[in-house]
Parts: structure tokens; sequence; C-alpha cells
């Protein structure tokens, strides 16, 4: 079976700041009271959260090969097919790329609707000492602006094809007979909240790595150890892992520690060879091309309650340290510039603190949740140290906002959370973020880490994005509303809707070229079979 089954993301994450952002006022815009009290009152009505994206089960072709065969049961047969529709209003993935954002008369169209297509096969088999699982994938986006003929990729992030390998791993050992396990191959890396580590499920592609794991485990602490390379999109050519990009690590946790808390700690390292970015880009879209050079290591403390540990109470804290060296290159980035681009010292910092309360008797077990996510930005962007935390290779995909504007660099987010279930089969959230840059000395980073950056705006010139350190660092408040219906086993449908309400920030950078707010909807039907 697949890691998915421990691919539930936790939705409700948060931090506390370790500074106070340059410009920063904690008190609340009239935009924000407004939502705050619309959130307070809506508090007795049973608002949505979304159930987890459905995940590979044993579902109606292992239930009918068993029928005819028990013999089979150790097998799993199974095809995920995932459907979406999105349409994204002046800000998102669109033709305009990030640097457009919120611009009221972009220069190229910042909108953007089309359906995602995705087709996921599987075979898997486990047994007493071995398991493997081979998953295909077919991907496409329809009807995308983004398409652009002349452009690495075609420009087309989301789309690489009819047929690619996304998994083909064996799994060596018992833990139940022997502490040690050995997983070769393919295969997704998932670990914490996915903050740095994820599979990135929502993505019409989603990570997947060519990496070795080693598996330890007692009745006290566990450990994975491993050694990965990140498999890189390539429109209808055979994706394979980059050896010149390595992620490695280890990710301890303790489960003899305590009895009502999770408790890890691990290591992650990014290195990235400069011989990569002579490579051949010309298959791989933006933002996956041109790998910024690195030797990054971050290291990291996570703990949560378990389910029920605490009463209706819940917390989690996530504290994050990078150091090592960077190469401030992006997508845009030349190939000369690329090769004689300095290494830069990183020092970066990152943390999340969440808390929440669920009224466990009340009609719909509603939940209100507090989340605080912040990361350090550059201070001087003219020095030779770097101080912008980098996010790695996370599943990003909401939580700091289900349009997925930001990510976790240069950014605090004040997120207020939501969730009911009305049922066993629907579930309802409604979030509110605050954003605001943690310094106006560094970029706005998109959900892919790449700075908006519009050519040609000069500092304080109000016609784009970019380095501004006398302007605001508002970003703005997003509002989101989520739904999902478990129509029949297997068959989930779910819909959002979002808008940003652009901050202080945004209106001082396009002051003269004009801005407006930011619109998202989306909708989404899984089938597991």
């Amino acid at each position: 079976m697949s890691d998915r089954h421990r691919a539930q993301e936790a939705r409700w994450r948060g931090s506390r700041l370790a500074r106070t952002p340059r410009n920063f006022s904690p008190m609340p815009t009239h935009t924000t009271k407004i939502l705050l009290l619309l959130l307070s009152a809506a508090t007795a009505c049973a608002q949505y959260a979304p159930p987890s994206p459905a995940t590979p089960v044993p579902g109606a072709i292992d239930d009918f090969a068993i029928s005819e065969d028990p013999a089979l049961s150790g097998w799993d047969f199974g095809v995920n097919e995932r459907l979406r529709f999105e349409d994204k209003d002046d800000a998102g993935t669109t033709h305009a790329g990030s640097n457009f954002d919120f611009f009221s008369n972009s220069p190229t169209d910042n909108s953007n609707d089309y359906w995602l297509t995705r087709l996921m096969p599987r075979i898997g088999y486990k047994g007493d000492l071995i398991a493997f699982v081979v998953e295909a994938r077919s991907s496409y986006s329809l009807g995308d602006d983004r398409y652009t003929s002349t452009a690495a990729g075609k420009n087309l992030a989301e789309d690489d094809g009819p047929l690619q390998l996304q998994m083909a791993y064996l799994l060596i050992g018992n833990l139940k007979d022997f502490p040690v396990t050995v997983k070769v191959g393919r295969q997704e890396l998932i670990y914490g909240d996915q903050r740095l580590v994820g599979n990135a499920y929502w993505l019409n592609i989603p990570h997947t790595f060519d990496a070795v794991k080693v598996r330890y485990q007692d009745s006290f602490f566990g450990v994975d150890l491993f050694a990965a390379n990140l498999v890189y999109v390539e429109e209808d050519h055979f994706e394979k892992g980059n050896s010149q990009d390595t992620l490695s690590g280890a990710y301890f946790d303790f489960p003899g520690l305590s009895k009502d808390n999770v408790t890890e700690l691990y290591l992650f390292a990014r290195n990235v060879d400069r011989g990569i970015v002579t490579d051949n880009w010309s298959l791989v879209p933006a933002p996956f091309r041109f790998t910024a050079p690195q030797d990054i290591y971050t290291l990291g403390y996570h703990t949560k309650s378990k389910p029920g540990s605490l009463g209706p109470w819940d917390y989690g804290i996530e504290t994050m340290w990078q150091f090592g060296d960077r190469t401030a290159v992006f997508p845009a980035t030349t190939v000369a510039a690329a090769e004689a681009a300095p290494r830069l010292d990183q020092n970066a910092w990152a943390f999340v603190v969440q808390g929440g309360y669920t009224w466990k008797d009340a009609p719909c077990s509603p939940r209100l949740a507090l989340i605080v996510s912040a990361a350090s930005g550059d201070q001087n962007s003219k020095d030779k140290d770097s101080e912008t935390f980098q996010n790695l290779l996370p599943s990003n995909h909401g939580l700091y906002g289900m349009m997925d504007l930001s990510s976790l660099q240069n950014l605090v987010d004040y997120r207020l959370n939501l969730t009911a279930k009305p049922s066993a089969a629907t579930s309802l959230a409604l979030d509110v973020h605050q954003q605001y840059l943690e310094t106006t000395n560094d970029y706005w980073y998109n959900v892919a880490g790449v700075p908006r950056n519009t050519a040609g705006a000069a500092v304080g010139s109000g016609k784009g994005f970019g380095i501004n350190p006398g302007y605001s660092s508002d970003l703005g408040q997003e509002v989101d509303l989520i739904g999902g219906w478990t129509v029949h086993r297997g068959v989930l449908l779910e819909a959002g809707l979002g808008h940003f309400f652009r901050g202080d920030y945004v209106r001082e950078s396009l002051r003269v070229v004009g801005s407006k707010d930011a619109d998202y909807f989306y909708v989404q039907a899984t089938l597991n079979l």
C-alpha cells in the first residue's frame, strides 16, 4: 500500500513571532475587524472542515478480486482518478506569473480557468517480509492559459504527458519481527505536517523521489535515514531523479517518551551541485526548472498533542533553524548569472504554533483554532548573508491560504480556522488569514518559493513588486470557505471559494499601475476504485 496512508495533513498549525516585522502593526485593519466579526457570528453555524484528499484504500477492485480468489488478500489493485476545475481571477497560477498578481491592468493575462485531470493506477503487494508498490500517473491540464509553445516545458507545470512512473519501490523487512526495514526505489517522502517535506498531493504532479530509506523502530524511539533525488517534471519524456539535487535526512520520533504527546526531531539536508545550472532544462517548466545551487541544512523540533489527550484542547509547535549556504538563483536567472552567483551564508528561522478547541458534544462537533506561522526574511539583500528561510519541498496547499499565494518564506501568517462535520459524510471549513511580510527588506515569495519581482519596477516606483523597505508589511487578508461530501465509498466531491483583500503592501507596490483584489474557486471530484 502507498505511504499516502500516512499523508493526512495536519491542518491546524501556528507559530509565535521571534521578532516584530518592520512596519508591522498588531492592530487589525477595518477589513480585518469585519472578517473577525463574521467569523465570530459564524461559530454557531456549522462552518466547513475539508476532508483530506481521497487516498488509496482497498476499494471495489480489491473487493472483487478477493471475493473471486481469497489468496489475493495480500494484493492491492486500485485506480485513483481526480478531476478539478480551477478559476483564478487577478492572482495565482496564471500566464502572467506572480509578478503581475493583483494588477488591475496587467500587461499580460493574470487570470486563468482550466481543468486538471489525474489518473493513477497501481498494483501493490504486502507479505510477511517484503512489500512493493508500482503506481503510474497521467496528468493533464486543459484550457490552461499558461500554455506557451516556445517556453520550457510549454510552461505547463501540471501537464507532463500520457504516462509517468509515480512510484515503484520495494520494502524489505517487518518491524513486528525485526527493528529495521529498508525501502528502495521511487517513493514519496512525508514527514510531520509536511511543511518542509511532503508529497504535495494537491498538485496535479505530486512530489516523488528516487530514494533509499532505512527505518529503525523500537518501543522508545524510531528513526528514518534517507537519501533521495528529486524527480523533475519533463513533458512527454520519462521523468527521472536528478543526481545533482539530493535531499537527505534523519527524522526521529519518540513514541515511548509520552502517552499524551508526539515528539519529533529532524535534520534535513538539501545539496544541489553548481553543475545543475548547465543541465538541459528545455523540457522542465517553471517553477520546477533551474534549482538554485545550495547546501542547506534544516534542524527542527515538532511536538503536538495526541487526539483526545487534553480533552477538548489540542496544540502543536514546530521550530526550524537553517544554516549552510546557497545562491540567489531563480527560474528566470540566466545560465551565466547562475554560474557566477556568489554563495551566501544561510542563517534563517521559522516556527509554527497552534492551539484548538473542539466542542465534541455540540451538533457538528465544531472546532476553532488559532495558527500563527512565521519565517524569516533577509535583512540586507546586498551583503553576503542570507536570512530568507528556504521552504524545501513541502505540501504547502492550504497552510497559508487556500489560494496558494505564499510560502513559508519572509512571512507572518495569522490564521483563524473553524471546522465542523454536519454528518459523517460531509465537512466544512472557514479560514481567515491575516498576512504580513516578516521584513520589507525582502521579497514576497509565491507558493513555489519564487520572489515577486516585476521587471522595470524601480524601488518605490509603485509600478510593481520588488524589495521596498519603505512600504507597509501588510500583505492583506484571505478568506476561504471549503466543503466536502463523501457521496459513496471512494467518491469524494469538494468545492472551495476564496477571496484575497489586498493590503497596504500591495496597494503601495501598485499605486501607479493600479491594483484590485483576487478571487479563487475550485470544484473537484475524486474516485477511488
